[in-house]
Parts: structure tokens; sequence; C-alpha cells
């Protein structure tokens, strides 16, 4: 069961206490109108909270804007990370094949250096256990001159092979060289283009790190803000709900009250004639002449004071809250409208008294009755308008057999800071 089926049992648990106890239908009638102003003004300020949550929302959706901006930069940035790094992969890919060719290149002329400085060697070791003979030797040892020219021609043609030997040697070591420097330049280069790569992946996952973050923000705010607009709605809906069974619970009292209003002015009618027919004809048991409309006044007699500020000896003055009609001790004093008794015993200088509470059109009323002999009905008891509820007398500060009468729009309050005129509503 959720929280608002809560206030709705207990809103309906009171509405049940309310129908048992009778004294208390207006001032039910009346906290359920209140409860329900509540209500209606949590309901605006509810309103007012979801309007600045939604716009909340909208600002932060403009905040998401400029955060998917960020996150197309660092999407550019980081295609064109991976672009640099394709790059960067395909030059470090073609130099280890051009390092792959270098240093077979390298091996093979190693390999050619190595077999001519054996071939070398070897000359030299045959040399050595010949002993010592010159071209020249060879040739003035010619038998004949084709002897010598066949000397001669052998002679030039191993010269050659020495000078193209050494020729060769020569070119090969210097390209050995060359490519040693080669190699070293490239494999350089290949470190560079290595580290660079390593900077790159690096930046590329910063980059990419920076776009979580921002992506985890956006989300976790999106988030936040949603979860109070939907708390705020789920509340706000609560709220409606308890005012529209408030709302129902309002018209169904006003329309019970009018329902046992109606019942006991029937039986009041036939109280007030049995009444009528007792009366005796002197003015202390005459009842006042019931007037049409929804109020009447409250005792037979002469208006002797009237509403507002009057003196009081040579120099004070005080603020009389009501009217006064005089007529002799245990004259009736009467419901001026319709209500329920909800107060019947002595108050301080207003003696014996009175109060009734009526519910009007939806509106609360208190009326009181003041400096009585005596009460004909009790707390609790529901009165329809001209039923007598007291007799005229003279007790509190009275100085003459009087009923003092006033008339409170909403409930009674000890400043009585709501007291009007009575004369708006009776008429003497």
């Amino acid at each position: 069961m959720n929280k608002h089926s809560y206030k709705i049992i207990a809103a309906l648990i009171a509405f049940v206490l309310m129908i048992q106890m009778p004294v208390a239908y207006a001032a039910s009638l009346s906290d359920l109108k209140k409860e329900r102003s509540q209500i209606e003004a949590e309901k605006k300020e509810l309103t007012k909270s979801l309007q600045q949550k939604t716009g909340e929302i909208q600002s932060n959706q403009n905040t998401q804007q400029k955060i998917i901006s960020q996150l197309e930069q660092i999407g550019a940035k980081i295609n064109q990370t991976h672009k640099e790094i394709e790059l960067v992969e395909i030059d470090i890919e073609i130099a280890n094949g051009e390092i792959s060719d270098l240093e077979a290149e390298i091996v093979d002329l190693q390999e050619r250096i190595d077999k001519r400085d054996e071939l070398l060697r070897d000359r030299a070791r045959a040399i050595q256990i010949g002993g010592t003979v010159s071209y020249l030797d060879v040739l003035l040892g010619a038998n004949s001159f084709v002897d010598f020219i066949d000397r001669f021609s052998a002679v030039n043609t191993l010269m050659d092979a020495d000078r193209q030997i050494m020729r060769e040697q020569k070119e090969d070591q210097e390209k050995l060289e060359e490519q040693k420097v080669i190699l070293e330049t490239k494999k350089k280069k290949l470190e560079e283009n290595k580290a660079q790569l390593n900077r790159l992946m690096a930046s590329l996952k910063e980059q990419q790190t920076e776009k979580n973050r921002l992506v985890d923000e956006l989300e976790k705010e999106e988030a936040r803000l949603r979860s109070q607009k939907s708390e705020l709605q789920e509340e706000y809906d609560d709220k409606v709900e308890i005012s529209e069974e408030l709302e129902k619970q309002v018209l169904a009292e006003q329309r019970r009250l009018a329902e046992v209003a109606r019942q006991k002015a029937i039986e009041a009618k036939k109280k007030r004639d049995r009444e009528k027919a007792n009366a005796v004809s002197s003015g202390s048991g005459k009842l006042p002449t019931v007037a049409a409309g929804t109020w009447t006044r409250p005792a037979a007699g002469r208006y002797t004071s009237g509403f507002g500020r009057r003196n009081i000896g040579p120099i004070g003055s005080k603020n009389h809250l009501g009217v006064d009609i005089a007529n002799s001790i245990g004259t009736p004093v009467v419901a001026a409208a319709d209500g329920v008794v909800s107060y019947a015993s002595r108050m301080g200088g207003y003696g014996n008294f009175v109060m009734v509470t009526h519910s009007i059109n939806g509106q609360v009323f208190t009326s009181t009755y003041a400096h009585l002999s005596g009460y004909t009905a009790s707390v609790g008891d529901i009165v329809t308008k001209g039923q007598q509820i007291a007799k005229m007398g003279n007790t509190g500060n009275s100085t003459g057999p009087h009923v003092h009468f006033e008339i409170h729009v909403g409930e009674w309050n000890g400043a009585r800071s709501n007291a009007v005129n009575p004369l708006r509503y009776i008429s003497l």
C-alpha cells in the first residue's frame, strides 16, 4: 500500500468519526475545506517545482548539447589520431621491410667480401710457399718469343684478375659501410616512428578517457534530474488524488448535512408549532416570529444596543461585538439559523452562554447567546432556525435582563476577531 492510500484511508476514518459526532459537523466540514485548500496550495507549489525542474532539464539539455559538441570534437580528434596511427604503422611496416632487405644485402656483401678475403689469403700463402717470384721473372724465363708472348698474356690476365678482385673488394667494402649507415638511419627512424606511435596511442587513450568521462557526466546529470522530476510528479499525482477524494468528502458531507438539516427542520417545525400552541401570552414566554430566509432574530423584545464601540462612563469606551435584545427573564431564546450546539455552559463575563455552529452554503458561521438564565438545548443537539435553545437572563456582566447576540464568520476564536454586525444577517 502506498503513502497516499494511507492518507485516503485516514481521511475516510475521519469522515466516519465525523458522522458519529454531530457536535463536530460544521467544524469537520471546515477542516475538510481547510485541508483541501492546503492540498491545493501544495499542488501549486509542486506545479511550480515541476516547471522549475523542467526548466532545469531543458537547461541541462542545452548543456548536453555543448557536451555533445565537445564529444564530436573529441571524436574528430580520435579519428585523426587513428589515421595518423595507421600512417605511422605503414611507415613502420615499410621501414621493417627496408631494414630486412638491407640486412639481407649486408649479409650478402659480407659473404662476398669474406670469400675474396679467403681467395686473397690463399694466393698469399701460395706465393709464400713457392718463394718470391715476380711477373718479370716469369717473362724473362721465356724460352722463345712465342713463349714470351704467351707468358706476357698470362701475366696480364693474372694482373687484371688481381686488379678486378681488389676493385670489387673495395667497392663491396664501401657499399657495406654505406649500407650499414643507411641501416642505422633506418633503425633510428623506426625507433622514432615507434615512439610517435606510442605517443599517439597514449593520446588516443586520453581522448577516449575524456570522452567516456563526458558521457558518464551527461548520463548521470540526466538521470538525476529525471529522477527528481519523477518524484515530484509522483507527489503531485498523490496530491491530486487526495484533493479529489477530499472534494468528494466535502460534497458528501454537505449533502449529508443538508439532509440532516432538512429532517431536523421538519421536526423543529413540529416542535415550534407545539411550543407556540403552549406558549403563554406574556412577554416572558413569547417566541419571536421566525423570519423567512436563512437567519432570524434570536429573541422577542426591545433592541437596546448595537454593534461597535460604545462609551462606558464619562471617559471610557469598549468595543461591543454584538447586539442586545431586552425582555423579561425567561423569554425564549432561539437558534438564529440551522446548526449544531457546540457550547452550553458558563463563560466569564458572558454568564450563561450558548454557542451554535452553522454551515451555510459551504461557509462556517458561529452564533453566540449570552447572559442567559438557563438552557433548553445541550451540546451536540442539532437545532433549526427558530428552535428554542435557552432562556433570557441577567447573568455575567449584565445590567438588566437581555440576550447579547453575536455572529462570527468562521469558527469561534477567543479574540473574537471574526465578529461581524449581526444586523447584516437578521432583521429586528
